[in-house]
């Protein structure tokens, strides 16, 4: 964890009330898959968001306006200066992946798959990626990917753009290796959809968060190795430490 001072140098909407914004300064060696906690002027608790890219010089983050601290924030001008807790959470770990992995974003599950994509591409891999969203009014993202070389398949519930239905209804028949991010159902789903296939995954999971490193426990959940924290053990978990029924129960 590391605490810095980001200005904004751009904020601007991308979705139906999602947002996309970037910051510039020092925001540490970021990785795939992990988050930062912004302080929100007049907001007592900090808003944990993941990371979309990093660079050497700043990062960008991919928000949806559902409360009043990030309403707050769609409203964040050029030249805003924020209070940032940096390289929170252990990410994505790229090492098992094989040559053909799939990345799997539900809604904002969407965001980190970016900076994940650019690593696998840099290893040489060769990425797929499938998305899904609620409607066309909600996809973002998808443009990204394919810049990277990312074959990327959409699909909305009511059909309005790609393939009508959910992520697991567009699943390419072979891939290497799963990464995971969005609702907690869409991920179960992609669980039991892949279980019989042999193919290791990691996922990534979204908790209310008071501290964001750890000291709170209030984002504690079961696992095989026993309770862990979602904002610093994870946010994200291999498939074979996941209990998805203390997840739900």
């Amino acid at each position: 964890m590391e605490k810095t001072v980001l200005t904004v140098i751009e904020n601007v909407p991308v979705a139906k009330d999602v947002y996309k914004m970037r910051l510039s300064g020092a925001a540490g060696e970021t990785g795939p898959g992990q988050f930062i906690n912004i302080a929100v002027p007049g907001r007592f608790l900090r808003r944990p968001i993941s990371v979309h890219d990093a660079c050497a010089d700043g990062i960008t983050i991919i928000y949806k306006v559902i409360g009043g601290g990030t309403e707050d924030m769609s409203r964040m001008e050029k030249g805003t200066r924020l209070d940032v807790l940096t390289c929170l959470g252990n990410g994505f770990d790229t090492a098992p992946s094989g040559d053909a992995p799939l990345l799997l974003g539900g809604g904002l599950g969407t965001a980190p798959m970016y900076l994940l994509a650019k690593k696998l591409v840099c290893e040489g891999k060769h990425p797929r990626a499938v998305l899904g969203f609620a409607s066309a009014d909600d996809v973002f993202g998808a443009d990204e990917l394919s810049s990277l070389g990312v074959d990327v398949a959409v699909t909305t519930v009511d059909g309005s753009l790609g393939v009508k239905g959910f992520v697991t209804d567009a699943l390419p028949e072979e891939f290497s290796y799963v990464y995971a991010c969005g609702p907690l159902p869409m991920m179960r789903a992609v669980y039991d959809k892949t279980k019989t296939d042999g193919v290791g995954g990691q996922y990534s999971f979204e908790a209310r968060m008071g501290c964001g490193f750890g000291a709170c426990l209030g984002c504690s959940i079961k696992t095989t190795g026993g309770s862990r924290r979602v904002c610093r053990d994870g946010p994200v978990f291999r498939r074979e430490e996941i209990i998805w029924e203390t997840r739900e129960g």
